[in-house]
């Protein structure tokens, strides 16, 4: 069974360096919210393949999300989300998310891919829901933090 990937796209105001080092380096300042028990204070994407992706509560508790796949400034970054339906990491659970990163009309278009829906099992109707409506939402305050940081 495949079920079709979540496609969300947003225009950003800055060139696409920018708005890659906005995403990857200044995360915990536009995500919304994080899956710690504790809100985070920071969102952490080690910066090579292979490196973590993770948050970090007031108390120094880091909960993992996922794994850097590539990292490829400034064009694409994919990242192994390996948050499960129960929104817990799953150390072996791994579906992918592909950000892009492409100039356009003097800024970026910015487009993140979130596929492999199938490996939520039973679960990926209801979860594929949730995250169809989320992740427009987080991009969508990515672009608003990054325009209006490159006013």
């Amino acid at each position: 069974m495949s079920v079709a990937p979540i496609v969300t796209s947003v225009a950003i105001k800055a060139a696409p360096q920018r708005a890659f080092e906005l995403f990857t380096q200044e995360m915990g300042r536009w995500w919304p919210k994080g899956i710690g028990k504790a809100p985070f204070v920071e969102i952490m994407l080690e910066p090579y393949k292979g490196g973590r992706w993770y948050e970090r509560d007031a108390e120094g508790v880091e909960t993992q999300w996922g794994a850097v796949l590539a990292w490829e400034p400034p064009r694409r970054l994919l990242l192994a989300w390996q948050i499960n339906s129960r929104w817990s990491f799953d150390a072996e659970f791994m579906t992918e998310v592909e950000v892009t990163f492409s100039p356009a009309d003097g800024g970026t278009h910015v487009t993140l891919e979130h596929r492999q829906l199938e490996r939520y099992g039973s679960d990926f109707e209801r979860h594929s829901e949730m995250l169809r409506g989320g992740w427009p939402t987080i991009l969508g305050k990515f672009a608003a933090f990054t325009n209006q940081h490159e006013l």
